[in-house]
């Protein structure tokens, strides 16, 4: 008996999707718990309320340990890209290379400036220059995520550009940078990142109500967690409507598997529920409403867009991930609409701390951003495919001549290391979230580190110590 590994562009791409599935978690997180900090210490300033600043001091070293770990995680991407897809630097690297340069040269340079004033500063700098250095560090993430996903969109629907001798060459950088998909996936990402970050200190703080502990502090953290899921929620309803008719105008391919959609028919049907079979072009065990697609994507209860059979199969888009992995997105965003209303209802009733049901509820639903973004950037990512670049380069194209068995040995280590290393990460993110913003502070943990990457020594001293709470 034999066993047969997968071919290397399968082996490439599946150590691709699980180390950017870790990466993506972090910088969304700190995109979110920046501009959260940023709001919290001008309160502070305002109202002159210390307890806002002891929630900023308690938030920024969750912040310094996320920030590391989406460092680290993301620096390995970049190496993947030289080691298991060299000849998408060739083709496209004249392209996306200046893009990446950029957001180096100025959010990661912002961001690593006025990180230190704000992890050191507490107690060594006044007040108001570390207002200014968490509102710069929240600038510099939403710069990161401008740049990267440029990037990204123009693999998407490259512009500005022209094709010689096989190799891809800017010739109008204002319509590469702003291609197209580039405004709605901006927007759609950032207001993930704010809505995922206030879902989370939303559950800290229910988790802090539902044990009676930090009275004070998690009052302030429900309201505020739930005054911007209250905003986020529903505009994140709107925008992914208006990302949806972008993607049906440029990327109509995609949107056709976002759908199960196989005929170009009018008056096409919502599909709820299916298994897209690809076999027989047509969808197993379909649960829909009539009309409600067609309305859904074109805004007429007639309109036409393009199906599946409108493409060659070998231009479709893998069928099963895109469309499963879509209506998981769009179901965490319903129940969060959900959340915050019922939370709304409770907070004009005057009984927000003290409705337990709900309380348990948000403690548990902490998560639910993290799935939405990961399925939201699955649905990105497979429904490009089978182009890295759209129209420029496909993805068999881009891989390097490696043999199939030093990825699976590359991708077995990347399991094991980043099993330990993010399982010790998330713990001691969890041990401060116990030791809450009032709880005694240990000397290891008041004196934040030196550098954020230093962070990992009281991690692992933290991680490894015995008696973990959960």
């Amino acid at each position: 008996m034999s066993f047969e590994l997968p071919d290397s562009v399968l082996l490439a791409r599946l150590q691709f999707a699980f180390t950017i599935t870790f990466h993506i978690i972090f910088p969304a997180f700190t995109i979110g718990l920046s501009a959260f900090i940023a709001t919290l210490l001008a309160r502070a300033m305002w109202t002159g309320d210390d307890q806002y600043r002891t929630l900023a001091r308690f938030w920024t070293k969750i912040f310094a340990v996320s920030f590391a770990m989406g460092v680290v995680s993301g620096i390995v991407l970049s190496y993947q890209f030289g080691t298991n897809w060299s000849r998408f630097s060739v083709i496209v690297g004249n392209v996306i290379g200046p893009l990446i340069g950029y957001e180096v040269l100025t959010a990661f340079f912002l961001e690593a400036t006025f990180l230190g004033i704000l992890l050191f500063g507490w107690d060594r700098f006044p007040r108001g220059l570390q207002l200014v250095a968490a509102i710069m560090v929240a600038i510099g993430t939403c710069m990161s995520a401008f740049w990267i996903l440029s990037a990204n969109s123009w693999m998407q629907f490259p512009a500005g550009h022209e094709v010689r001798n096989g190799i891809a060459y800017p010739v109008d950088w204002l319509a590469v940078v702003f291609n197209p998909t580039f405004p709605y996936r901006l927007i759609h990402m950032v207001i993930a990142a704010y809505l995922t970050t206030s879902i989370v200190v939303l559950a800290v703080g229910a988790r802090y109500a539902l044990k009676d502990i930090h009275a004070a502090h998690a009052r302030t953290m429900l309201r505020m967690g739930l005054g911007m899921a209250l905003v986020l929620a529903p505009l994140q309803l709107f925008i992914g409507d208006q990302h949806g008719l972008s993607t049906a105008k440029h990327q109509p391919a995609k949107l056709a598997a976002m759908e199960a959609h196989w005929d170009s028919s009018h008056a096409a049907p919502l599909v709820l529920f299916a298994w897209p079979n690809a076999k027989t072009e047509s969808n197993d065990y379909e649960i829909s409403i009539p009309r409600l697609g067609s309305f859904i994507i074109t805004h007429d209860w007639d309109g036409r867009f393009k199906g599946l059979k409108d493409f060659a199969p070998q231009d479709r888009p893998p069928l099963p991930q895109v469309f499963f992995a879509f209506r998981i997105m769009v179901g965490v965003g319903l129940f969060l609409i959900a959340l915050a209303f019922f939370g709304g209802y409770l907070w004009w009733r005057d009984d927000l701390e003290r409705n337990r049901f709900f309380l348990w509820i948000a403690s548990l639903s902490w998560p639910l951003g993290f799935v939405a973004i990961v399925a939201g950037w699955m649905v990105t990512e497979i429904g490009r495919q089978p182009w890295l670049a759209t129209g420029v380069l496909r993805t068999a194209d881009a891989a390097s001549p490696l043999p199939a068995w030093k990825i699976a040995v590359s991708l077995a280590l990347f399991l094991l290391v980043y099993g330990v290393v993010f399982t010790m990460g998330i713990r001691y993110i969890n041990r401060l979230i116990n030791k809450g913003p009032a709880g005694p502070l240990h000397e290891e943990d008041d004196a934040l580190p030196n550098r954020p990457l230093s962070a990992a020594k009281p991690a692992i001293q933290n991680a490894l110590a015995p008696g973990d709470a959960s």
